[in-house]
């Protein structure tokens, strides 16, 4: 039986590509596929919505379990998160609709990890951590050192620093 985390890369992988829109995980999750032993128990995805308008992305993922976790849709427009529950695993799902700049960077160097057979999308280790300083909550700054740490040797610090 795959995983809860499988379940959801399953679903996203055939909503987006259904729509055929690029997607990245990012956030906690990217942290512990890059190496930091920490416990999040949502998924954080940032999404190339093609400026498409965002009900199309929504249909996409109800189609595969998800149903949105607000009531007032004007949120989406404000913050440009949609908030998403996957109804078979319980999981809260936090798609970011990605705009220009830096997303597009970060787009363009995403790593594809295999996750029990499910190529998913991630954003690379080097650009988890440029996200996590910018946040600088205390535990992105412990998911920095844990990245660091894991890297060691193959962790690019001058693209981090270019891009800060």
């Amino acid at each position: 039986m795959p995983s809860a985390d499988v379940e959801i890369y399953t679903a996203l992988t055939r909503a987006f590509g259904s729509l055929g829109m690029r997607w990245y995980v990012f956030g906690g999750q990217a942290a512990i596929l890059h190496g930091s032993v920490r416990f999040t128990h949502d998924v954080d995805i940032t999404v190339d919505s093609a400026n498409q308008p965002y009900g199309l992305v929504v249909d996409a993922l109800k189609l595969e379990g998800f149903e949105l976790r607000i009531v007032d849709e004007s949120f989406i427009d404000r913050t440009q998160v949609v908030p998403l529950l996957h109804k078979p695993t319980e999981t809260p799902v936090d798609i970011v609709l990605a705009g220009s700049g830096i997303e597009e960077i970060f787009f363009d160097n995403r790593v594809e990890i295999d996750i029990e057979g499910v190529k998913v999308p991630v954003a690379c280790a080097e650009d988890v951590v440029v996200m996590k300083i910018l946040s600088a909550r205390p535990k992105d700054v412990d998911d920095v050192v844990a990245i660091l740490r894991s890297q060691a040797e193959k962790f690019d610090h001058i693209r981090v620093r270019r891009l800060l």
